[in-house]
């Protein structure tokens, strides 16, 4: 597991966008900018969504293909990559919305058919953070 800590760990928890990179079955890039959480106990970054964004169709149609988040604030960013699951079940998708809450301050939207998305970060690339 990548340990995150000092000036990283303080950048993660600030209540930030990044964008979210996923692969279309082309190959070509799919980028949309998504509130995420980062948990350092389990190595998770998570992102809520809709099973029927073009995000968890991505991800679903190869189970453990990679994505990567970037978090940027001016000249200071991070990107967090790994393999990226999506997964319906009630309590992980609750967990995750927990998280959310903490990081911004408030719950997330909860449509029908929510799902999260969980990469396993193996990688982290980052500038001046």
């Amino acid at each position: 597991m990548i340990a995150v800590t000092g000036h990283l760990s303080g950048f993660l928890a600030e209540p930030r966008v990044a964008t979210l990179t996923t692969l279309r079955a082309d190959g070509s890039p799919h980028v949309v900018a998504v509130r995420f959480t980062w948990d350092q106990g389990s190595g998770l970054a998570r992102v809520l969504t809709v099973a029927g964004s073009r995000k968890a169709r991505n991800l679903v149609a190869v189970p453990g293909g990679r994505a990567a988040l970037c978090q940027v604030d001016g000249f200071r960013w991070v990107t967090l990559e790994g393999p990226a699951n999506v997964h319906g079940d009630q309590e992980r998708v609750e967990r995750a919305a927990r998280h959310y809450t903490e990081r911004y301050s408030g719950p997330p939207p909860n449509p029908a058919e929510r799902v999260v998305i969980e990469i396993a970060v193996d990688r982290i690339t980052r500038l001046n953070v």
